[in-house]
């Protein structure tokens, strides 16, 4: 009992270790091993005295920790404290029970906080100490090693895994997927509806899936793939932000034929769905801005899936009003004056050539001993000017901003585009893995008779991220761009789409799909429900026949004792009720003197095998059954009768 309770408790506090403080996890461990030592020796309750202190501490550290003790991470914390603390007042089988029932529900809130394979098979394995702890408090129950303690645990999880799978599948939904958890209101990381220098660090080195595009015939070119979701307008001398409403409603002229495609979207926590360059479509319960953001009412906190098709070659919005003109031109008075006057130098040199003065800005990127980094030098007032004559060192944000105020202050409508480039082509999944390390920042300028035009600053600095060569930032760090690494990662995120798609994400309109193959087109709640009854009575049946098939083997000592009383009975010596074997036996050997000895051997090899021993010895108990089996009454009924 002591083994598994304690791995139990120490599997609580690992499942939930990547969302504790370090610090409280570390007390926590502590506290279990000081109670864990000691335990064989030291059986009882914990004093008052310690408890007390210790229960008012762990408030303490939680809500140091929070700020408050109701929230998710907040009571999770709280429950695995309480959960530790608990093993100081455990001294009989019932705490052990509830230790145990409270352990299984700190396991389950776990999921609250990932619900992927792996964080489900640990939950699982929690399950095997617990369950070997309530069978060791079983009093028939020797206590084998830990290992073997478990398996047990294990087999009762295979047995219950079809009646899991068969209730998963039956179980009436709700439209929106049923094993879901709440979000914490957390900031995560992830795309902004605004931006300034310096944001996007956080974003490049989080390697977490972001979206899955599946194309419906081949994927574009890896320099092509730009899904675009903020657009910014305003800025302020610091930061880069949205304009509501800005801009009217814009028209695309397509050139070529459109890619059609679908997203997976992980939950983003914003309003915006990235789409591939410029969208045609509009998603249900999604409006698109003028300037083709794809917007919804409330933030996206489940998984989504959807449908567009995109143009690649497009002329966007080739008259502009001037409302839009005076937002794309605006920038705030009195900042970065050398960045403005080699702005004015360019519009002197070529005056409205828009092209011109875009080419003048991305020859200065390109030879103007500019470095891709994502750890910059810090920008002062003039961040511009810091930039482009002084640190000349920065990453796509600081690129973009340093673009776009250039083009403005030249005379060319300008604005930036935050989203997606790049991807990670999965050729076992034959899809588009966009990380949010892959996040990016580019600029539009609008040249006249073309209309908003894509220009890519960071690509003439680094042009690696265009190529394909690396999927986003991280990558290259972490070395996934090797062949081998490549192809695990492929493996490893199709079975992480499957389980998202096909177990998180199991909502009702899959049960439908999945059922309608079996003959079941109306899968509402009736019939589900009748199936579900169904099967349950089929799987109790089963349970039912397989116990039966298990009955306890019958007893072998007891099976020969028997006989040997039905052969004495026929010999006129039946046992009483209540009679002693040592008895009974005494008084057939005086009612049959003539096998007093072998009777006498019988009743000691009987008290031995009953009472000597707490396993019978497998040639002791031979022996007795070999001399029940011989013990003949046909010599002795005929000699009685001779008599």
């Amino acid at each position: 009992m002591f083994a598994p309770l304690c791995l139990t408790l120490g599997l609580v506090l690992a499942v939930h270790a990547p969302h504790l403080p370090a610090w409280l996890t570390a007390a926590l461990a502590a506290l279990l091993a000081v109670r864990a030592w000691p335990w064989r020796h030291w059986k009882g309750t914990a004093p008052a005295w310690l408890k007390l202190p210790l229960l008012a501490l762990l408030v303490g550290a939680v809500i140091a920790a929070y700020g408050t003790l109701f929230g998710r991470d907040p009571g999770s914390a709280l429950a695995v404290g309480l959960l530790v603390l608990k093993l100081f007042e455990c001294g009989t089988p019932r705490d052990v029970r509830v230790s145990v029932g409270f352990a299984c529900f700190a396991l389950m809130a776990a999921l609250l906080f990932d619900q992927g394979l792996i964080a489900t098979v640990l939950v699982a394995c929690g399950l095997l100490p617990a369950l070997a702890t309530l069978r060791a408090l079983e009093p028939a129950v020797d206590s084998p090693p830990l290992l073997r303690a478990l398996l047990p645990g294990a087999a009762l999880l295979g047995v219950s895994l079809p009646v899991a799978v068969f209730a998963f599948v039956l179980i009436p939904r709700l439209d929106a997927p049923l094993w879901g958890a709440p979000r914490d209101a957390r900031a995560t990381t992830g795309l902004a509806d605004s931006m300034a220098p310096g944001d996007f660090v956080e974003l490049l080195t989080d390697d977490h899936p972001a979206l899955r595009v599946s194309f419906d015939g081949p994927p574009p070119a890896a320099g092509r793939r730009y899904f675009r979701a903020y657009v910014l307008w305003r800025y302020d001398g610091e930061r880069w932000r949205r304009a509501e409403g800005a801009g009217e409603a814009a028209v695309v002229a397509t050139i070529g034929a459109p890619v059609a495609y679908r997203i997976d979207l992980e939950p983003s926590d914003q309003r915006v769905l990235p789409a591939l360059d410029m969208p045609l479509d509009v998603p249900a319960a999604t409006r698109r801005s003028g300037a083709f953001e794809l917007l919804r009412e409330q933030p996206v906190r489940d998984r989504l899936s959807y449908r567009l098709s995109s143009a690649l070659d497009y002329r966007l919005q080739p008259a502009l009003d001037a409302g839009t003109r005076r937002l794309a031109l605006g920038l705030p008075p009195g900042l970065d004056p050398r960045s403005h006057a080699l702005a004015e130098d360019w519009r002197a040199r070529h005056g409205g050539d828009g092209a011109a003065i875009v080419q003048e800005a991305l020859n200065l990127f390109r030879e103007g001993g500019f470095r891709y980094s994502l750890a910059p030098p810090p920008l002062g007032h003039h961040r511009v000017d810091d930039f482009l004559f002084s640190t000349r060192e920065g990453y796509c944000e600081h690129y973009a901003a340093a673009f776009t105020v250039l083009m403005r202050a030249a005379g060319v409508p300008a604005r930036i585009v935050t989203g997606y480039q790049g991807g990670f082509w999965n050729t076992l999944g034959d899809y588009l893995l966009i990380r949010r390390s892959d996040a990016h920042a580019w600029s539009e300028v609008w040249l006249a008779g073309r209309g908003w035009v894509r220009v890519d600053p960071t690509a003439v600095v680094r042009a690696r991220r265009l190529d394909g060569r690396t999927a986003g930032t991280s990558d290259a760090a972490l070395g996934w761009n090797r062949s081998w690494l490549s192809d695990w990662r492929d493996r490893w995120d199709v079975v992480n789409r499957w389980w998202a798609m096909g177990v998180v994400g199991f909502d009702a309109l899959r049960q439908r799909g999945l059922l309608t193959p079996f003959g079941i087109d109306q899968a509402d709640s009736r019939t589900l429900g009748t199936a579900l009854a169904v099967g349950a009575v089929l799987a109790a049946l089963l349970g039912l026949a397989w116990a039966l098939w298990r009955r306890e083997p019958r007893d072998p000592v007891s099976a020969a004792w028997q006989q040997l009383q039905r052969k004495l009975a026929r010999l006129g010596v039946v046992r009483r009720r209540g009679e002693g074997p040592r008895h009974f036996l005494h008084r057939a050997a005086r009612k049959l003197p003539r096998r007093r000895k072998e009777l006498e051997r019988l009743l000691g090899c009987y008290l031995e095998l009953r009472y000597a021993r707490t396993e019978a010895s497998t040639e002791l108990l031979e022996n007795f059954r070999r001399a029940v089996r011989d013990f003949s009454t046909r010599r002795m009924v005929q000699w009685r009768s001779m008599r």
